[in-house]
């Protein structure tokens, strides 16, 4: 009897698993093959069905052959391959690095590849247009070795791999702009391609990226069995005599070639290998040998399927980039699996650190730390008043200011250069405030404004009103990025809410949501074409031609928000500590979170619709002063903003100077500045890991 019944049991299970494969694999060549036809008849010219199938059983010299065969055939099969490589990019980073949220999007694998190619556009085409691949390779190895050093290397978590992974992604998408933006003739053929788009004008693209993406599949599927055990545990894999580093090594090798090939052909698309590895798990599918051709399938419908609602929603703005709607899909995933993993998790999980910055041994008295700031940013103000194309000696600036001067000397000091100086001052300080109030909040030092969702939401509403409104007056800009900060930012709390506002929820949201931003900003720079050039500008950070109208926003929101958020020092130094230990202390955690995030989304929202999208100061600057005071939040607040201020008016001051008269943008100039500070961050957190 029990025998009978534990065949019955196995005989239940071996039919279940068998319709799930035919599931999978039978009605996913059936929903391929009908987006394709679909794919095929849709696009500027109307084509019917008819003429499709007739295209391709029976061509002749009809145009609408000649178009179905020459131009959307290969971009279905462009397509169809890129969706299948990007997937099984996905299911083998998140295997090898244990993290279900790994992907070539949230490694920077795909910023790391777009940003060589866009450096070999500019400074050597030849070798862009000859060799895309090793040029591709190169960028995403680089990004996936940066991501996994900080985010901690074996010893990350999931929430610092995605966190590290956006960083890395925001540091090479500042130095991706700055490129764009210096050398405009040169990189606008590739702005349609840096938002991820399958268009082909042949099969050339097709017949360069086949052969990899097909070998390095079926090269994958031999080593199946590791990737198994893989899954199971290090210590576990190697008892039973798996080579843990080999298998690693070929994974990890073989999705970066597909990233590579991938993006050296369409550009950067996003998300596809986070929901198709994730679509076959959730069906029950997870041994590798059939994990990965049914990633590789369905990887392909999504991105077909994506570049087919592309063209069928066409509006009188045009065509979508098939990158730009991945990401509109794909973060609601990311959202919902940030929602999904924080179940049974304590909500310190995962949620600290991935980098600690440490402390002075000898700490400097506080006093003397604010001395200092203080004098180093008045003597850099000075020389932001002394610099520009007519040089200002010292007793000519101070003449201006005691009410003196020539007219002409006072006109360029005070109308021109001191409010520029005093934006750049108070917007830095707006930025470091909101990062140390962020911080606070998710509990974790890496999260800033850019992190959170605000500067990519500001970004697309500022673009959107110039798109939407170009005939409106140039103040709806600034409204168009405090609106689109705020709706991001609503859009973070609203998901994370039921969570408790959770520090690993909060991040991982604030992750989704700037995804979204950021393929809206790409369509609509795409869409602004020639006019490009201010868009970009914006979008770097930039001080120029600001007034005083700036200013006085930035004052007011500052006189009203800074004092808010010295007073609550202490409830932001409780929520350092796990929620167990602050709810015992008598802290109100959803409170707490709740102004202290929503301060710096103020603060942040306000500096971000004055000057443009200047990341890493909220970053940079709450580390810097941290390494100086500790976690006494009051303090480290006063220096907070004026390290800002000190960073953003002295890249104010390098921008306008270096390739005078040609303006290098403020944001670029901290994003250069920034990134050696976080390589040392990196650096520092690995060698403190192997003490």
């Amino acid at each position: 009897m029990i025998t009978t019944a534990r065949s019955s049991q196995t005989g239940s299970a071996v039919r279940f698993i068998g319709w799930k494969i035919l599931f999978i694999f039978g009605g996913g060549l059936v929903l391929l093959a009908a987006l394709l036809f679909v794919s095929l008849t849709y696009g500027v010219a109307n084509i019917s069905l008819r003429q499709v199938i007739d295209a391709i059983v029976n061509p002749g010299d009809d145009p609408a052959h000649q178009m179905v065969r020459g131009v959307r055939m290969p971009r279905a099969m462009m397509g169809l391959l890129a969706g299948a490589s990007l997937a099984v990019c996905g299911a083998l980073m998140q295997t090898i690095t244990r993290n279900p949220l790994a992907s070539a999007t949230t490694f920077g694998l795909n910023a790391g590849a777009y940003f060589a190619i866009m450096f070999t556009a500019v400074f050597f085409p030849a070798l862009r247009t000859s060799a895309p691949l090793p040029l591709a390779l190169a960028g995403a190895l680089a990004a996936a070795a940066l991501t996994y050093g900080i985010a901690g290397g074996k010893r990350s978590t999931p929430v610092a791999m995605a966190v590290g992974g956006m960083i890395v992604a925001l540091v090479l998408s500042s130095f991706t702009s700055a490129l764009q933006l210096l050398f405009e003739t040169q990189a606008s053929q590739l702005l349609a391609w840096g938002a991820g788009s399958l268009v082909q004008n042949d099969w050339s693209g097709v017949q360069y990226a086949w052969p990899w993406v097909v070998a390095g599949i079926v090269f994958s599927l031999f080593f199946a069995r590791g990737f198994d055990l893989l899954e199971l545990g290090e210590e576990t894999a190697r008892s039973l005599g798996q080579k843990v580093e080999s298998a690693r090594f070929v994974g990890m090798a073989v999705a970066v070639l597909l990233a590579g090939v991938t993006v050296s052909v369409v550009g950067p698309i996003g998300f596809v290998g986070l929901i198709a590895p994730h679509l076959v798990r959730l069906i029950g599918l997870r041994r590798h040998l059939l994990l990965l051709p049914a990633s590789a399938l369905w990887g392909a419908i999504i991105l077909v399927g994506a570049d087919t609602i592309a063209r069928m929603f066409r509006s009188s703005l045009g065509e979508l980039p098939a990158g730009a709607v991945t990401a509109v899909i794909g973060a609601p995933w990311l959202i919902w699996l940030a929602v999904r993993a924080v179940k049974g998790r304590s909500s310190q999980e995962g949620s600290g650190s991935s980098m600690s910055v440490g402390s002075l041994r000898a700490p400097i008295p506080y006093p003397v730390l604010v001395v200092v700031m203080v004098s180093l940013l008045a003597t850099l103000m000075i020389g932001g008043l002394m610099a520009g194309t007519l040089k200002l000696s010292v007793p000519d600036v101070w003449a201006v200011l005691v009410g003196g001067g020539e007219a002409f000397t006072r006109n360029i000091v005070l109308e021109l250069r001191l409010p520029r100086i005093l934006v750049a001052a108070c917007a830095g300080a707006a930025l470091a405030l909101a990062g140390s109030m962020l911080q606070g909040a998710v509990r974790n030092p890496l999260a800033d404004p850019s992190v959170i969702g605000v500067t990519s939401g500001a970004g697309c509403g500022a673009l959107g009103a110039m798109v939407l409104l170009p005939q409106a007056a140039a103040v709806m800009i600034p409204v168009g990025a405090f609106v689109g900060a705020l709706i991001a930012a609503g859009c973070v709390y609203l998901f994370s809410w039921r969570k408790g506002l959770n520090p690993v929820t909060l991040l991982l949201v604030g992750i989704g949501v700037s995804a979204i931003g950021t393929a809206g900003i790409q369509f609509f720079v795409i869409k602004l074409s020639i006019g490009a050039s201010p868009a970009l500008a914006w979008l770097a950070g930039s001080t120029y031609a600001k007034g005083y109208t700036e200013l006085q926003r930035l004052v007011v929101v500052l006189a009203l928000l800074a004092p808010a958020a010295w007073w609550l020092g202490r409830k932001v130094e409780l929520l350092s500590f796990s929620d167990n230990v602050a709810l015992g202390l008598g802290l109100k955690l959803q409170h707490a979170r709740l102004l202290s995030a929503g301060i710096g989304v103020l603060l942040a929202a306000t500096a971000v619709a004055c000057v443009g999208s200047i990341g890493f100061i909220g970053l940079l600057a709450p580390h810097m002063v941290r390494f100086l005071v500790g976690h006494q939040h009051r303090k480290a607040l006063v220096l907070s903003a004026l390290t800002g201020s000190a960073l953003l008016v002295a890249a104010d001051l390098i921008g306008k100077t270096v390739i005078a008269p040609k303006e290098i943008p403020a944001g670029i100039v901290v994003a250069l500045i920034g990134t050696p500070y976080l390589l040392m961050l990196m650096y520092r957190s690995v060698a403190r890991r192997q003490r």
